[in-house]
């Protein structure tokens, strides 16, 4: 489809996304992904991962976009729910969480709400799984990510880079624990909390 949304990004990361999953998810559930944006990762990685059922999520105006990758052959995910993480959250419980480039597009507010309210709803052998970049120790690990902070706040001064230490903290507070902290291309890693 010529007018189907495209991320260059989704497309270069979904096979490292890919691997790590398939290491922390391994036990057939359903799978809550949280803004999942063009639709791209819930398409391709739900094709490569049969065993969960995968339900994409976003907020309305991004539905329709999601929605242009469901007729794909390898498609096996739902259709999307709308989901603002700021309203209402689905029942759940769900087996896994996983989000994608969020947590520094979100102001800090909503990605304590983002925790709290996802994390409510994780089944107790759950994982919650967050990609995307991260400074440790209070610093940029690359200057890459240094000048995309500075894109991000020159958009919206809410937004930017947050600090590993202090999303682990957010999580231990709602008694999940860092399992692992996965390097992955391009500056980015893949957290992964649980019980």
């Amino acid at each position: 489809m010529q007018d189907r949304p495209y991320s260059q990004a989704a497309e270069n990361n979904k096979a490292p996304i890919l691997s790590v999953l398939q290491q922390h998810c391994q036990t057939p559930g359903t799978l809550l992904e949280i803004g999942a944006g063009t639709g791209q990762h819930a398409a391709w990685l739900s094709g490569r991962l049969p065993h969960l059922r995968w339900q994409p999520s976003d907020v309305a105006t991004n539905l329709p976009a999601i929605r242009t990758w469901q007729n794909e052959p390898f498609n096996r995910a739902e259709p999307p729910l709308e989901l603002d993480v700021s309203g209402d959250w689905p029942t759940g419980p769900y087996d896994y969480l996983y989000t994608a480039n969020t947590f520094h597009i979100m102001a800090v507010p909503l990605v304590e709400r983002c925790i709290a309210q996802g994390c409510q709803r994780l089944g107790p052998t759950g994982r919650f799984l967050i990609y995307g970049p991260f400074n440790y120790n209070g610093q940029f690990t690359s200057d890459s990510n240094a000048r995309f902070d500075r894109w991000l706040k020159d958009v919206d001064r809410e937004r930017g880079i947050r600090d590993q230490e202090w999303v682990v903290e957010q999580f231990e507070q709602e008694g999940l624990a860092l399992l692992a902290d996965h390097a992955m291309p391009a500056n980015n890693r893949i957290l992964v909390f649980g019980r």
